[in-house]
């Protein structure tokens, strides 16, 4: 070592792990005048790596047997770690390469969380490349899942638990220049043909205190569409049918394809809605959702372009405190073919969303909005983070997060909770 008045030195200490080897190590820096600048450990089946940056300063004096205190230091730093029978490494740092991981704490930092039923070496393999073609660098790695395959514990959405595999894996990155979008895009392209979610989300104090969930009702909280439902029952599915298909594909005006299909439904008994809401099934990991956001202080919402007959009743299921769809007229026991109130349409949704927020007393990017169709785009994007849950292509490329392989308490892991943390649904049996 070369004796200065002050130098930075990286320590790097690994072997296994148990109780005591900060406090050992620590107990030697305590004897010098060292200043601690960056520590940082990760435990993997037991094996310990552990770092620190210190700054050595200023240890210029020299020792009776002619030794300046930095290399008694490292001595006695290497003597301790050989008694606990782990490995020990010093690197010093240059002054600029100090200079330059200071000015990193600048950089543009997000958060990848990768999630599927199973993640192989070939999906972390292939996000890792794409992130260092996009001169993105990797601070931090950890699974956030059950080790050992484990299971999510999430509703099969009728009516009784289903064991089934989830990981997901938390990746902390950054880059000096914040070119995001690429990224995200080739991470889109990639969730499709790796069949695993890749969710990236700007790395703020907002992601970390998100305070209300709304979601769109018909093939996101539930599995299937209502009014195509209903379209059965009248006798015009196919017409129906087709109809929902463009306006979820965004290729049609959704306030005139609704208006379209309340016309063939007119006539249609208010007997056969309770028919209707008694086969609706609720998606996957929904139950083990709202379960958690509840007893962690979420306010939670429907909004959709369905109607209240039946987002009310899925509410007082799930325990979701607001409703706001459309409202059918219904004269002498059949619908009428028309709503009351105003179309919730696209507009609409977005306006609900952010009424609901300043209601609440909380930012918009504070907001999580999950969606599946073209007519929740303005939504998802009014949101501080909009999830596209098993949406259409057209869907997924208008917004920066998309769902399509874990079911809906996959959003958990988004907002920083761990399996630890998470509990099933106490309501639920076998």
């Amino acid at each position: 070592m070369t004796d200065r008045t002050s130098q930075v030195v990286l320590i790097n200490v690994s072997g296994n792990d148990r109780p005591g080897i900060t406090s050992g190590l620590v107990s030697v820096l305590n004897q010098y005048p060292v200043t601690i600048l960056d520590i940082d450990q990760a435990v993997i089946h037991n094996r310990l790596s552990w770092g620190m940056l210190i700054d050595v300063n200023p240890c210029g004096s020299v020792n009776p047997d002619g030794s300046s205190r930095s290399d008694a230091l490292f001595r006695e730093l290497l003597f301790t770690a050989h008694d606990m029978d782990l490995d020990i490494r010093f690197t010093p740092i240059s002054d600029a390469e100090y200079s330059e991981w200071v000015a990193g704490s600048g950089y543009d930092k997000h958060i990848i969380t990768i999630l599927g039923q199973q993640l192989g070496a070939d999906v972390l393999g292939q996000v890792t490349q794409s992130l260092s073609s996009h001169n993105w660098n990797i601070s931090s790695i950890q699974r956030i899942s059950p080790r050992g395959g484990g299971s999510g514990g999430g509703s099969s959405g009728d009516g009784a638990d289903r064991k089934r595999s989830l990981s997901a894996v938390e990746l902390r990155i950054n880059h000096r220049s914040g070119a995001i979008e690429d990224l995200r895009a080739a991470c889109l392209s990639m969730s499709t043909a790796l069949e695993a979610d890749i969710a990236i989300q700007e790395d703020t104090i907002w992601r970390r205190n998100r305070r209300v969930v709304c979601f769109d009702m018909d093939s996101t909280l539930i599995r299937t569409e209502v009014i195509d439902m209903m379209a059965e029952a009248a006798g015009v599915g196919e017409q129906v049918s087709a109809i929902t298909a463009q306006a979820m594909n965004g290729e049609i005006d959704f306030s005139e394809s609704f208006a379209r299909r309340m016309q063939l439904l007119k006539g249609l008994p208010v007997m056969e809605l309770e028919k209707i809401n008694q086969k609706l099934t609720i998606t996957e990991g929904a139950e083990r959702l709202l379960h958690n956001l509840r007893r962690l202080g979420y306010t939670t919402a429907i909004i959709s372009g369905g109607f209240t007959w039946f987002a009310q009743r899925l509410a007082q299921r799930l325990n979701i405190d607001h409703v706001h769809a459309n409202e059918l007229e219904v004269v002498d026991g059949v619908v009428t073919g028309r709503v009351t109130g105003d179309i919730v349409n696209e507009a609409r949704k977005a306006e609900l969303l952010r009424a609901i927020a300043k209601d609440e007393g909380v930012r918009l990017e504070q907001v999580i909005a999950v969606g599946d169709g073209a007519n929740d785009i303005p939504m998802l994007s009014a949101a501080g983070l909009g999830i596209a849950f098993h949406a259409k292509p057209s869907v997924r490329e208008n917004v920066n997060t998309a769902f399509g392989t874990v079911g809906l308490d996959g959003i958990l892991y988004l907002i920083g909770m761990r399996e630890s943390e998470i509990e099933a649904d106490p309501h639920h049996t076998t």
